[in-house]
């Protein structure tokens, strides 16, 4: 079971600060992962991109993650929103901000996070280098509470902008459970595309 939380938290927050080096396996600075891997039973590609700045992480997730998920679920009207509404305006989301590569555990939830020795621990990844808000993908199904986001946030603070992002990240998760389960999974990443749209709608992207 999870011990403490804001342990966790900081654990997670030092995790997302390590720097992508040689030893750590990604000697460029870029966003992916040295072989590709599964989130739950779905595959994901991690092919490295060419630099590890803002522009190449927002190309990484449009193809990569969402644009993957999507041609997977086959799905018209999220594809046609996807592609009409979303991915031509997705910079609007990042201004104001740096990306930067962060070793991201990729399926963080309540199911693979526990203790060892009274340490925090996580397990079962879906692993990669990307923006370390992508983490947040699954809170809704992590349980993560205040001690949590007290501890983390004392080592990384929130960006400007991350409530307007958290669903496309969401979105990714929400496409992948519906890929896996099917159900009412589509209609939750419908509903995270389309607040996406509108709230690019009031940045006048």
């Amino acid at each position: 079971g999870r011990s403490d939380d804001g342990a966790l938290g900081r654990a997670v927050a030092r995790m997302h600060l390590a720097e992508p080096t040689k030893e750590a396996g990604n000697p460029k600075g870029a966003f992916g992962f040295q072989v590709d891997n599964t989130i739950g039973g779905t595959p994901q590609p991690n092919g490295w991109t060419d630099g590890g700045g803002t522009d190449e992480w927002i190309a990484f997730f449009r193809d990569k993650r969402i644009g993957h998920q999507l041609d997977l679920a086959g799905d018209a009207y999220c594809s046609k929103l996807w592609d009409e509404k979303i991915a031509p305006r997705l910079g609007a989301l990042f201004e104001g901000i740096e990306v930067k590569p962060s070793l991201l555990h990729g399926d963080l939830w309540s199911g693979n996070m526990g203790s060892a020795n009274g340490e925090p621990s996580i397990y079962d990844p879906a692993t990669y280098w990307g923006h370390h808000e992508a983490e947040w993908g699954m809170s809704w199904c992590a349980s993560f509470g205040r001690s949590f986001w007290d501890g983390y946030r004392s080592l990384i603070p929130e960006d400007p902008g991350f409530l307007d992002r958290k669903p496309l990240y969401d979105a990714y998760h929400q496409l992948n459970h519906y890929n896996l389960f099917g159900g009412g999974y589509l209609g939750s990443a419908r509903g995270h595309l389309e607040n996406l749209a509108r709230r690019l709608d009031k940045k006048g992207a």
